[in-house]
């Protein structure tokens, strides 16, 4: 009996002491986190919500952790926190960072479903970009265009987008960057309606002179206007 009582105490004393340990682990790792967050360590945040994480998992810690992955361009480690599957259940947060980091990773058909489901959940102007851009990739014209009348009627002037095709990232008016795509969408629907296309992409550089993108689109359609009507 008393060697019952013994062996008790001991298991009582290291569950105790294991709890203990993983509490102290806990309060270090949010401290080294809060630190790192001070210090704008993006691998010292990655490897505290890892720890943090492992020592007790939630799904504000995963996706979290998974945001700070996409924000460091590192996608591929952000959807293999979160996984790439549509989930009616993920967060808005989740799915949020499926859309953008699947289309970053040149996976359009995937990352429309994602899309979607946000545009579901929040109907803006920013997500209707995202729709109408991925739709004319994957070759849905007229859902792009629907998304595009929505952008171009309810962007407002304080909206911006950002573009990285030159070395040095800039931004235009969201309105601007609807009329870009609205004159894609023009090509693509009639690519023999290039005067329609150059006048959208035309809209597009009266609102940002300065729209290096749209102003490339314009030169591809003046030149193929040219080989279609001999050089002349």
């Amino acid at each position: 009996m008393k060697k019952t009582v013994v062996l008790l105490l001991f298991v009582m004393m290291g569950v105790s002491g294991i709890s203990q340990t993983k509490s102290e682990l806990l309060k270090h790792f949010e401290a080294y986190y809060n630190e790192m967050r001070l210090q704008g360590d993006i691998n010292g945040v990655i490897g505290a919500l890892t720890h943090l994480n492992v020592l007790a998992p939630s799904t504000e810690r995963r996706d979290t952790l998974a945001f700070v992955y996409m924000n460091n361009g590192q996608h591929i480690q952000a959807l293999n926190t979160i996984g790439i599957e549509k989930n009616a259940n993920d967060s808005d947060l989740a799915v949020q960072i499926k859309a953008v980091s699947l289309k970053a990773l040149n996976q359009p058909k995937r990352a429309l479903e994602q899309f979607e489901e946000l545009y579901k959940r929040e109907t803006s102007p920013y997500v209707a970009y995202e729709l109408a851009d991925l739709k004319i990739q994957t070759g849905d014209v007229d859902g792009a265009v629907a998304n595009i009348e929505y952008g171009i009627a309810n962007a407002t002037d304080d909206m911006q987008y950002a573009f990285y095709e030159r070395q040095q990232p800039y931004e235009v008016p969201l309105k601007a960057a609807f009329y870009h795509l609205k004159g894609l969408a023009d090509f693509n629907k009639d690519k023999s309606n290039i005067d329609g296309a150059i006048a959208s992409i035309d809209e597009a550089l009266k609102i940002a002179p300065n729209f290096n993108l749209a102003s490339l689109s314009k030169q591809a359609l003046e030149s193929r206007k040219k080989e279609n009507t001999g050089g002349n």
